[in-house]
């Protein structure tokens, strides 16, 4: 498989991603219970739970672990939602995604685990303050 920095899917592959993240129980359905939830954690939660949330975006199987491949499919699917912004190598999500593994991968094993991303994430000020907004919506 030949990945390029190309914008040409729709926004459902980010949407199958926050599904998967809302479907608590893998059940391939989501309860009203499990978006409440989901929207109450994102919205109103912890620091430490939103990042748990964010973590079960990108652990797409579920396992406990994020891997590149994991990561590049959801953030392709991101650079898909937000449209053409360029093919600089910057602009690439490949590029981004080695880029977040070079910080938050610091045993060098292939994995993020949900410890070095919460300590990395916690700690990252353009994170928490992303984050920070939800604060006085409601």
């Amino acid at each position: 498989m030949i990945l390029t920095c190309s914008h040409d899917e729709d926004s459902s592959h980010y949407a199958h991603y926050v599904f998967a993240a809302l479907d608590q129980e893998q059940s391939g359905t989501i309860t009203f219970r499990d978006f409440m939830l989901g929207l109450s954690i994102v919205m109103k939660g912890t620091l430490q739970e939103r990042l748990r949330w964010a973590f079960s975006l990108y652990d797409v199987n579920h396992d406990g672990y994020i891997t590149k491949a994991e990561m590049l499919a959801v953030t392709s699917a991101i650079y898909n939602l937000l449209g053409d912004s360029g093919n600089a190598a910057d602009h690439c999500p490949q590029s981004h995604v080695n880029m977040i593994f070079k910080k938050l991968d610091l045993n060098n094993d292939g994995v993020i685990t949900i410890d070095e991303f919460i300590n990395y994430c916690s700690k990252d000020e353009n994170i928490c303050n992303s984050f920070a907004i939800f604060d006085d919506l409601w």
